[in-house]
């Protein structure tokens, strides 16, 4: 399908994210989410979060996270239901519709790269149209705190 796509000048047809969420799961051999909120799958831990990208660098982008009342209330929602909830948290690159490169992080490391950027961006909401919350772990947070699982 991929080549087929990019034969014709379609673009990537993987584009939208579950589709990518289902591959990491099978290239991982770990459960696919049945629904769309929540995990995006499971592993030994329980529920995981998935992050791809298809650009040259991996990363991965938490964003449309809502906000609370007080920095207090978003600190415990991100630690306990949107971020820390998940022990663990893979990150995968692809290339032509295929995963060239996957990273775990626990959700400890990844609360630790966040939590800054989004506490700063969190005081400085007023100043957006969107006020919901958005960060990046990047490809230098995701070597130095990830465990390499392919590439």
């Amino acid at each position: 399908m991929y080549a087929v796509c990019d034969r014709n000048g379609w673009g990537d047809p993987f584009s939208y994210a579950r589709s990518r969420e289902i591959m990491m799961a099978i290239v991982m051999k770990q459960k696919v989410a049945e629904t769309y909120s929540g995990a995006d799958g499971y592993d030994e831990s329980g529920g995981a979060e998935y992050k791809s990208t298809i650009q040259r660098n991996i990363q991965g982008t938490y964003n449309g996270i809502s906000v609370q009342s007080t920095w207090v209330e978003q600190a415990r929602y991100l630690e306990e239901e949107k971020i820390g909830k998940y022990k663990n948290h893979y990150f995968a690159r692809f290339e032509a519709g295929k995963v060239v490169e996957l990273w775990r992080l626990d959700a400890e490391h990844v609360l630790l790269v966040l939590m800054p950027k989004l506490h700063k961006q969190y005081h400085s909401r007023h100043q957006r149209k969107d006020p919901r919350l958005g960060a990046t772990v990047t490809k230098k947070e995701i070597y130095k705190y990830g465990t390499c699982l392919l590439g």
